[in-house]
């Protein structure tokens, strides 16, 4: 599978000629059939891997090597239909609400759950072992956030009450563009392309000082480039607070 390139903005020129090709990167990992890989009808790469990751500056980058990942590929679309076929029941029931409690989140659903049957609980067991280190103590029920369309997460960073150093999130359904910033500094900025069937991590830092948010349809971009978004579901692990 592959895992986040990071990029800084200065590559800029180099970026440009090589997003100006329209290309499918097939995946090739262990345990898994060989598929095509495409996000927005055009993928950013460098070399043999996608560009996942683009920064204000190289510094920040290497800063948050560690504490920011997105694997692409990380679940196969059986595994996603698998996901979904648990999901939808409890989700349709449901109405997209438009008034979060603490005003974060315009346009979704979401609810938790604890028990899954044993496919699912198989990939959520493969999220917690790249995502936590062994032994972690784990928050039980899982978080699922279903994102309307025209839906979209204003920045925030999640309360500390309620989770610990590490998010691991799962994305189904359609490619997103999530953007972390400094709290204290504005100017210090990462964008993450999520793609669908990918999962992303924070911890530590780009947990607790860095907000983090999903685009708008409308400012759904990554690099220059138009990330199209559709309906989203996000299945989200963490870890218990310290």
């Amino acid at each position: 599978m592959y895992t986040a390139t990071l990029v800084s903005e200065v590559c800029t020129t180099r970026m440009q000629h090589l997003s100006a090709v329209s290309r499918c990167l097939v995946k090739r990992s262990s345990g898994y059939s060989c598929r095509k890989l495409c996000i927005a009808n055009s993928q950013l790469a460098l070399g043999d891997e996608p560009v996942l990751v683009v920064g204000s500056n190289p510094g920040l980058l290497q800063r948050l090597a560690s504490q920011v990942e997105v694997r692409a590929g990380f679940i196969t679309e059986e595994e996603e239909a698998a996901l979904l076929k648990e999901l939808e029941p409890g989700l349709k029931r449901k109405r997209y609400e438009f008034d979060h409690w603490d005003n974060a989140i315009h346009g979704y659903k979401e609810t938790e759950r604890a028990t899954w049957g044993p496919s699912c609980a198989e990939v959520l067991n493969r999220v917690r072992s790249v995502a936590f280190p062994p032994g972690s103590p784990l928050l039980g029920p899982v978080h699922v956030l279903d994102l309307d369309q025209k839906g979209y997460i204003k920045p925030h960073i999640d309360s500390v009450k309620f989770c610990g150093s590490t998010i691991a999130g799962l994305n189904l359904l359609s490619a997103s563009v999530m953007r972390l910033v400094e709290q204290d500094s504005p100017a210090e900025r990462l964008d993450l392309l999520l793609p669908r069937y990918s999962i992303y991590i924070m911890r530590d830092e780009a947990r607790y000082k860095f907000t983090h948010e999903i685009l708008k349809d409308e400012e759904s971009f990554f690099n220059g480039q138009r990330v199209p978004r559709q309906r989203r579901i996000s299945i989200i692990c963490r870890n218990l607070p310290s």
